[in-house]
Formats: C-alpha cells, structure tokens, sequence
C-alpha cells in the first residue's frame, strides 16, 4: 500500500476573507447603484431638453432604472463557489462503480473451507 506524500497548503491558495468578499460586493452595489442613479438624472434632463427619438432614449433609461438595481442585489449577494473537497463528504454520494480504497476483491478475501470429512 503506497502512502500519499503530504503537501503543505501554500497560502496562496487560501481563499479571500469573508471580509474582503463583503467589502467587494459592497462597492459593486454602490457602484451599481450609481449608475442607476445616473440614469435617473440623465432620463430627466431628457425629458428637459427633449431630444429626437426621445422615447428611445427613455425606454433605455427606464430599463436600466429598472434592471440595474435587481442585477446590483443578486451580484451583492452572490458568493464564490464552495471548494470541492468541502463538498465531497456532506452533499456528494460515491460513484457506484468507484470502490472505496481499503476494499478488496472476492479473490484476494481469506474465505473459509468446510469439509464434510475432517
């Protein structure tokens, strides 16, 4: 039987602090929020000033008033994935045809023998 060789875990491969995730979402909704907030003011001087085809450029300030702010919340609170060996144990079932590594074959089993005549 081989023994697997330890292998440090380099800190490189750490992943980001729970807080440096919030604060980085955090300014993604504020940036996010901005722009909503942009589109608002430049829909309103729209209105103002009243350029042709003004009711595309309306219907484009109007979306982005009302698409930015649901995209800002999902992406707020949208976390990077799970690593997968944290996974393997709680929520992922073994394969059917992987065997589990101590297991042995019928063959090399110790079985007994019964003989009728000792």
């Amino acid at each position: 039987m081989k023994r697997q060789a330890y292998q440090p875990i380099l800190i490189t491969d750490a992943a980001r602090s729970q807080d440096d995730q919030l604060t980085s979402r955090q300014k993604r909704y504020v940036l996010m929020m901005g722009i909503r907030v942009g589109c608002i003011v430049v829909g309103a001087v729209l209105v103002g000033l009243r350029p042709p085809l003004l009711w595309l450029w309306l219907t484009l300030c109007g979306l982005g008033m009302v698409l930015i702010p649901w995209l800002a919340v999902l992406l707020a609170n949208d976390r990077p994935p799970k690593e997968e060996h944290r996974l393997a144990g709680r929520f992922q079932s073994r394969r059917r045809d992987e065997t589990p590594p101590n297991s042995l074959t019928a063959e090399e089993r110790p079985h007994k023998v019964i003989d009728a005549e000792p």
